[in-house]
């Protein structure tokens, strides 16, 4: 597979081994359906042949919307070998976002997969767009996948792009303003899927559980790409409420996730196995691996060799407390203009708190001012329809501006210190990184996301949302009462880590469901600030006055 392009390299797997397994669907009620490479590209030929056949302009975007499954990869794979390229839409996005994007990115057909609430979404897709359901859709009048690819015979050329054509337009998740279209080439899309082979040993008897948004490039370049030069058995999630089952049917060696989900795993462990219970038995010479292979057999993570976690840090604690159960997670750092290909953690080269070493190929840089600055194979093309703003991402030299500050360890490791945009300045005049601060918090597993904030205030604040078992309780007195007295013990031993003019004032604890939906969140968990300070700042004069270091609202 060496230096094969997307496209060469799945062809190589139709060629070399056309039965073999390479996507596990699950339909519904227990039943799954596999595609081998062979199948998987005999229905991507047949739609391929159906997209040649509608004289599209060369070139041009193709819209997909859809949770993640097997005919997302498949339909990409056919845009792709019909000369066009892809604009894959978050399955949570609101009808003004689904038709900010496909008119922004003038796209000539939509196919519409296995979604939740199409109906909403479905309000910002013009009329006149011609669409295709795969056959996992909602209910629809539009013209059904299985019955196009049955008319026609699949195309018999195996056409190779251009390396630098563009493969993809990856929209931003929107954490602030409008998301922006991060154009990605044939030869750019190429590098991690790569790296997962030559740096990491991944190979076809490895498997991997899709859940993770396929729109958002983490998921993306690490399991769809990844997989087509690995050769990876995929499987893919039903739901939320059948996690656990397909997480067992898959019963994956690679397993890819985000902070707040490795946090939720923890805490769904600590209702059956009381943390300092755990502790204990863990401690225990000949109980410990009993112990620890019970514990992953419940999470269905007991055959996996390598984790990861990525699009946002996640605290130390929480990566040595998985140490302890056997499972080494292995941090990385990438964002869309680079195609998630910047750092990566290895094993032998890994610690808590940091990214990793730079990626194969990557060039890196800290600026005077702290900002992580990278020349990488997998840099964007640019911005859609915004070369000015592309422009002001690069420096004269070439290199990508992040917008993240950060610092190497001695041995080449990168730790993440926050955002560049992200500081802001007390009435003390101090700038302050909310990121670290926000770690030290999250690592309390009682907390499952924060955000600091203060810009203007005399002190910074920090509003936090608990976990999800105890927002349940928190109208009840007791339990405010116990509560309290822990965060109040939470706060002091934060503020003794940090600098004075770090030093938080109050926690503000709130009862709302910081989520997707709701738009505290972007696809990947990430969270709004602005979204967050817009929301909960009328309270901001009262809370600071109070004069309370723990603030119950709600």
């Amino acid at each position: 597979m060496e230096n094969k392009l997307l496209l060469d390299a799945v062809y190589e797997w139709e060629r070399s081994d056309p039965d073999r397994v390479y996507m596990t669907q699950p339909l519904g009620n227990g039943e799954v359906i596999d595609y081998t490479w062979g199948q998987t590209m005999d229905q991507a030929r047949r739609m391929a042949a159906h997209l040649r056949s509608l004289d599209l302009p060369p070139h041009s975007n193709i819209a997909m919307i859809s949770k993640n499954c097997a005919h997302f990869i498949i339909a990409e794979l056919a845009v792709w070998m019909a000369g066009h390229a892809t604009v894959a839409l978050y399955p949570t996005l609101n009808a003004d976002t689904v038709a900010y994007i496909l008119e922004h990115s003038e796209a000539r057909l939509l196919f519409v997969g296995k979604l939740d609430g199409w109906e909403e979404m479905a309000k910002g897709v013009p009329d006149a767009l011609p669409k295709i359901a795969f056959p996992l859709a909602p209910p629809n009048d539009y013209p059904q996948w299985d019955d196009i690819v049955a008319q026609h015979e699949p195309i018999a050329d195996s056409p190779s792009p251009d390396p630098d054509s563009l493969a993809l337009i990856c929209y931003t998740s929107g954490s602030t303003g409008r998301p922006k279209g991060v154009m990605h080439s044939h030869r750019s899309a190429s590098a991690p899927g790569l790296a997962s082979v030559r740096e990491l040993g991944v190979g076809p008897d490895d498997r991997v559980l899709s859940y993770l948004p396929l729109a958002h490039v983490f998921e993306r370049a690490v399991v769809e790409c990844g997989s087509f030069y690995a050769g990876t058995h995929i499987y893919f999630a039903e739901s939320l409420d059948t996690f656990l089952a397909d997480l067992k049917r898959a019963r994956p060696t690679l397993f890819i996730s985000v902070p707040r989900l490795w946090l939720k795993f923890q805490l769904g462990v600590f209702q059956k196995f009381p943390q300092e219970k755990l502790d204990r038995l863990l401690r225990i010479p000949l109980v410990n691996r009993v112990i620890r292979k019970k514990v992953l057999q419940g999470l269905g993570l007991e055959h996996v060799r390598l984790a990861g976690s990525g699009s946002a840090p996640i605290p130390p604690e929480l990566i040595q407390w998985y140490e302890r159960l056997g499972v080494e997670i292995l941090e990385g750092y990438g964002m869309s203009e680079d195609f998630a290909y910047s750092h990566m953690s290895k094993p032998g080269q890994r610690r808590a708190g940091y990214v990793g070493v730079p990626s194969s190929g990557v060039e890196t840089r800290i600026s005077e001012d702290g900002e992580v600055q990278i020349k990488s194979p997998g840099n964007m093309l640019g911005y859609y329809k915004a070369p000015d703003l592309t422009a002001q991402c690069y420096t004269e030299d070439g290199f990508f501006r992040t917008g993240d500050r950060g610092e190497y360890s001695a041995d080449g490791l990168l730790r993440i210190t926050g955002r560049v945009k992200e500081l802001f300045k007390t009435s003390k005049g101090k700038y302050v990184a909310p990121v670290p601060i926000e770690n030290l918090l999250n690592a309390d597993n009682h907390i499952e996301l924060s955000c600091v904030s203060g810009p203007g205030r005399p002190a910074c604040h920090a509003i936090v949302q608990l976990a999800e078992d105890m927002r349940a309780q928190m109208r009840e007195e007791a339990f405010r009462e116990q509560a309290t007295a822990r965060l109040e013990a939470l706060l002091q031993a934060v503020n003794q880590e940090v600098e004075d003019y770090e030093k938080v004032q109050f926690l503000a604890v709130v009862s709302e469901a910081w989520d997707v939906d709701n738009e505290f969140l972007t696809p990947t968990l990430k969270i709004k600030r602005d979204v967050v300070e817009s929301y909960y700042g009328p309270h901001l004069d009262d809370w600071y006055a109070s004069g309370d270091r723990v603030i119950w609202h709600g």
